[in-house]
């Protein structure tokens, strides 16, 4: 569906939706007392954002499995991201729950067979992950799950999503959002007032890594070599020049162009990848780069996160804009190179020790935020990404290459 469809829908049907849901849970509340913390039996995590975010939450399931080893442990995401989950091994595959975001009618089918499923597994706790849309508040809200956690906005000027989460955990913009997640899971037998008031270890996670099967980079790498001849024998770094949903987090195509050229005056091959959409932005890319038969086009060759997982062991350097590639770098060792801007390192960096982050912070950086349901005041003019300049890419590409 196209963001601001979404964003108007969220708008229009999401606001009054959120005020029925509170006015019930209020009532019910009088009737029933408040709702005392308990060891759950079955908890369902909502997580619909970026595929990328599911590899930051990891640490949030890791504390949930240490902490309530014998809870089921559910999810609900989009259907795209589950590819994601299923090679994370965070639940079990009959415990997911599955949405089709392409067409609205797809997914207004499949929220309603997620909303009768989600009643008729009576969870104990359910808890919301997202911060940009009030779909997964409404989710919550009507799951029948006596704790409800979710971020809240206190007195903080976000948009509105209601008053019926009731372990609320107020959202901080100055911690990593995989902090976050986990002060979610936190909050399930908290008694605090807002909710989960322990201390999170500011240090960095281990990120999960990926294991392939014995003999399947090779395999990869032999099918590679044989669709494009191009890359044999040569050292590959693989540039990813898509913004993806919002293009105001591409780093200047001309900029890639630079920095491909003199890589391949360095002896590499590069291949860009990306979504079969991305396509026409990889052959400007190729025809900025004159053509060079050293530079490839595999934007759709790589038809699951697996495949492109294999790539990354096997490639020496991945230049990427903030986005799902560059999270799934940090489950495989590749050095890695992102750019922010629009948002930033501070809540969304890889937890990768291989991660180089490039971030220039003018006065109105970030700009993408909870408070603004992610839409940008820059019109497309993101002087944060033009004023990262190709030299100094270039000079931390053969650093990390070398």
């Amino acid at each position: 569906m196209d963001v601001r469809f979404q964003k108007t829908i969220d708008r229009w049907v999401g606001i009054p939706a959120c005020m029925v849901l509170s006015i019930f849970h209020f009532l019910a509340n009088l009737f029933y007392g408040p709702v005392i913390p308990q060891s759950p039996k079955r908890i369902l995590v909502i997580l619909l954002s970026e595929i990328g975010s599911l590899v930051l939450a990891e640490p949030m399931f890791r504390s949930l499995r240490e902490r309530y080893p014998n809870a089921e442990i559910h999810t609900m995401l989009f259907a795209r991201n589950k590819q994601v989950l299923d090679l994370l091994g965070f639940t079990r595959q009959e415990h997911c729950i599955s949405l089709r975001d392409e067409s609205f009618g797809n997914f207004l089918m499949d929220l309603w067979r997620a909303v009768l499923r989600v009643r008729r597994i009576q969870f104990d706790v359910v808890i919301d992950c997202e911060l940009f849309s009030r779909i997964s508040a409404i989710l919550c809200g009507i799951s029948a799950a006596k704790t409800r956690i979710g971020f809240y906005r206190h007195a903080q000027e976000i948009f509105y999503r209601g008053s019926f989460i009731n372990f609320p955990v107020v959202y901080n913009p100055y911690r990593h959002i995989s902090h976050q997640f986990v002060a979610l899971a936190n909050a399930i037998d908290s008694q605090s007032n807002p909710s989960n008031k322990n201390i999170i270890s500011p240090e960095s996670f281990a990120p999960p890594l990926f294991a392939p099967e014995p003999g399947e980079v090779n395999q990869a790498v032999q099918q590679l070599h044989a669709n494009f001849p191009a890359l044999a024998g040569k050292r590959i770094v693989l540039l990813y020049p898509s913004g993806g949903l919002l293009a105001v987090r591409a780093w200047p195509l001309q900029h890639y162009a630079q920095v491909a050229m003199q890589l391949i005056e360095d002896g590499y091959a590069i291949g860009v990848i990306g979504m079969q959409d991305d396509a026409p932005l990889a052959n400007q890319l190729l025809a900025q780069c004159a053509f060079n038969s050293s530079c490839v086009n595999l934007t759709g060759y790589t038809a699951t996160v697996r495949h492109l997982l294999l790539l990354f062991h096997h490639a020496k350097l991945l230049i990427t804009n903030d986005g799902g590639p560059g999270q799934f770098a940090a489950m495989t060792s590749i050095p890695t190179i992102v750019f922010f801007g629009p948002e930033t390192p501070t809540l969304y960096r890889s937890w990768s020790p291989h991660s180089h982050a490039f971030y220039t912070q003018l006065p109105c950086s970030p700009c993408l935020s909870a408070y603004n349901h992610r839409t940008s005041p820059c019109d497309g003019d993101n002087q944060c990404l033009k004023r990262i300049f190709p030299a100094e890419v270039l000079k931390q590409a053969r650093s990390m290459l070398a």
